[in-house]
């Protein structure tokens, strides 16, 4: 470790020192000494805040912990258990009806409903999939998937399954824009928005569809009208994320992600790969125009720092230890994101002129607060006008999710989306009250009195806000990429409830959820919401137990084996090869977009049930055993991976499975990253 200028108190690695010295600072015409200087200043201001902030939360951990304890056993009364909460400070006083005051929000944020991608941000290929993801063609979508309820064959074209999508869109069509056949023929059209050569753009519920007409197309020369393809508006944002879905444990996983970042905010962003023994290179697309009218190409990029809790060696407080990630995500983001407010870059991201860091796992309105006073510190040092850094705040963990007004109120004039996260919230459920009995099955869950609250109450509480027409109003992951029929059965349920964006696992899955937006006008859907009531605070904090439920030992060994697999499925990528998310075969062989809430959730559970003798230590490790030997088979065919079941005492991540289970209801709130960062650590001085 060497320090960054010679007058700054933090430790700078110099990976990230000669990356940000070299790399970012000339292109913006900024010197080093002050710049460090003035993040020296953030550091020795912020890192004891957010200390604090952390000390806090197992205080209040602690003493709900203790209450549980004392009426373990007992029916919970609710207004006793709500009272408690109160008189510790987990719940606080709502704050006076008020309208969020967020300006210079893009449209694809405030006033257009559609899908919204996840992507890791240390896979450049994937970062440009996402970026390029604005516009997708609904006939590969439909050929290329089960979307029409039976997979794509091998081999040669097949007709017959075109036939299929070219009715498929046909219904879709006739259902969103009446008339476009006549239009196609040369008619004028209310939704028409521009004509030219083979090309007409029409527009419906804010969203823009595209007809190709080619008759000497090989799909259009079989259409009676030329219709050679439907061109979607599909993933209108997308989150790179820094978090959940990366394993990025020191200076060289930080620097790797942040330049893959730059690289997207200058717009040189390239990713070259072999196809059919060529090599190609994928980069942005550029911006569009129809007959004149000009469209965005791209996906408006956001990115997700990580939160308040872990710390990073890329640099080091005065004292020696490691700084806080998440002030470090926060400068670094937002200086390279200069690239693209100063137009320095090949291609506009925010036309209004923001930066958009989402921010997860904040526990309530303190916590919101500081990240609002961080924001405020990175622009003094960035010269920004005040607000410029916008922030999406995920509603994931339970005090945010009770204190949800207050939470936003924290943020009023930067706020840009709420979101829900149902695998999180569920993990920050289960150990909040992990001393109150045992929960129950993870699959039922979803059925549970909290969760149904917690969906509700989100948009409920959001459109009091003012987010409606002004931000995003989110929902959360579908995670079978393999399964887009279900999903387009299913997820139209999230611009039902009035949600304007919802989180998709591909591009080809964004530019089927598009069709979701044309279903159901979710500004429209959101009015019609405003005036339901809001689900009680009381259903919200109803404990998802299970008392007296006396499980078979089939039902246990079930539970056991489906948490363990997925467990395992999940630590040995992040482990032994730092992959933080990827589709990760399930116990039944179906392929889930896994990341880390997923991770928590489960270790988590098993934590609980052992904690009250659902099930033994024994058994949960003759599971884990069991399922080693499953995920090794299920990896069989990768040659980086290192078998667990031969010699389990001998797998790092074999290792790193047991201790998230075993040493699951001491990990502060129930995250895996502390336990996962210190098992990568080792795999990689290992070599």
């Amino acid at each position: 470790m060497t320090a960054s200028p010679a007058d700054a108190r933090i430790t700078v690695d110099p990976l990230l020192a000669s990356f940000i010295d070299d790399e970012v600072l000339p292109g913006l015409n900024i010197e080093a000494a002050p710049f460090w200087n003035g993040v020296d200043a953030i550091f020795r201001e912020f890192a004891p805040r957010n200390a604090a902030l952390l000390k806090k939360r197992d205080e209040l951990q602690a003493r709900i912990d203790d209450w549980h304890r004392q009426h373990r056993g007992k029916p919970i009364d609710p207004a006793a258990y709500e009272q408690f909460l109160r008189s510790i400070g987990y719940l606080v006083e709502e704050p006076a009806a008020f309208a969020i005051g967020t300006r210079n929000l893009d449209p694809e944020i405030a006033t257009m409903a559609g899908p919204q991608l996840v992507v890791p941000i240390l896979n450049a290929r994937f970062l440009l999939n996402a970026a390029n993801a604005r516009w997708g063609s609904l006939y590969d979508a439909l050929y290329g998937t089960d979307a029409m309820g039976s997979t794509p064959p091998g081999g040669a074209y097949d007709k017959a399954r075109g036939a299929k999508v070219v009715a498929f869109a046909k219904r879709f069509l006739d259902a969103a824009l009446p008339g476009w056949e006549e239009a196609a023929r040369g008619d004028e059209h209310p939704q028409l928005v521009a004509r030219e050569d083979g090309r007409l753009l029409f527009a419906h519920h804010g969203l823009h569809i595209e007809l190709v007409i080619d008759p000497g197309h090989p799909i259009g020369r079989d259409h009676p009208l030329g219709l050679a393809d439907v061109i979607l508006e599909s993933a209108l944002s997308t989150i790179c994320d820094l978090e959940d879905s990366v394993a990025a444990v020191d200076a060289e996983d930080k620097v790797a992600a942040y330049r893959n970042w730059l690289g997207l905010m200058r717009g040189d962003l390239k990713a070259s790969f072999d196809k059919g023994g060529r090599t190609l290179d994928r980069t942005m697309n550029p911006d569009r125009s129809v007959g004149g009218h000009a469209l965005p190409g791209r996906s408006l990029l956001l990115v997700r720092n990580v939160g308040h809790l872990m710390t990073n060696p890329a640099v080091h407080l005065p004292g020696g230890g490691e700084a806080p990630e998440g002030i470090l995500d926060a400068i670094v983001t937002s200086l390279i994101a200069l690239y693209d407010l100063r137009g320095l870059g090949r291609h506009r991201n925010s036309r209004a002129g923001s930066i958009y860091i989402v921010k997860p796992k904040m526990h309530g309105p303190e916590e919101a607060a500081f990240t609002n006073d961080l924001f405020d510190a990175v622009e003094d040092l960035l010269a920004l006008e005040r607000n410029t850094i916008k922030v999406g705040v995920m509603d994931e963990e339970r005090r945010t999710s009770a204190n949800l007004a207050a939470t936003i109120h924290a943020v009023r004039d930067r706020i840009m989306f709420i979101n829900t996260g149902f695998l999180d919230r569920t993990g920050d459920e289960i150990h909040t009250a992990m001393q109150a009995g045992a929960m129950v099955r993870k699959t039922g869950m979803k059925e549970s009195a909290w969760i149904k609250a917690y969906e509700a109450r989100n948009v409920a509480i959001g459109l009091a806000c003012g987010l409606g027409g002004k931000a995003q109003i989110g929902k959360g992951m579908w995670a079978a990429p393999d399964r887009m029929e279900d999903m387009l059965a299913q997820k139209v349920g999230h611009p039902q409830a009035g949600a304007n964006t919802a989180w998709v696992p591909s591009p080809t899955a964004a530019t089927l959820h598009a069709m979701h937006y044309h279903q159901v006008d979710v500004f429209e859907r959101q009015e019609e919401l405003r005036h339901q009531p809001t689900p009680p605070l009381g259903d919200l904090l109803t404990i998802p137990l299970a008392p007296g439920t006396n499980w078979s030992e089939q039902e246990i060994a079930e539970e056991l084996d489906n948490n363990c697999q997925g467990i395992l499925g999940y630590v040995v990528r992040w482990v032994d090869q730092g992959v933080g998310c990827s589709k990760v075969p399930d116990i039944h062989d179906i392929g889930l977009m896994e990341d880390r809430a997923t991770l928590r959730i489960s270790s988590q559970h098993l934590a609980n049930w052992l904690l009250h003798g659902v099930c033994t230590a024994d058994q949960v490790e003759q599971s884990l055993r069991r399922m080693a030997a499953k995920v090794d088979a299920q990896n069989a065919g990768d040659p980086l991976y290192r078998p667990m079941a031969p010699d389990p005492e001998a797998s790092l991540a074999f290792e790193a499975a047991r201790a998230l289970v075993f040493e699951g209801m001491t990990q502060p709130s129930g995250y895996t990253e502390p336990l996962l960062h210190a098992y990568r650590h080792r795999v990689k001085e290992r070599g």
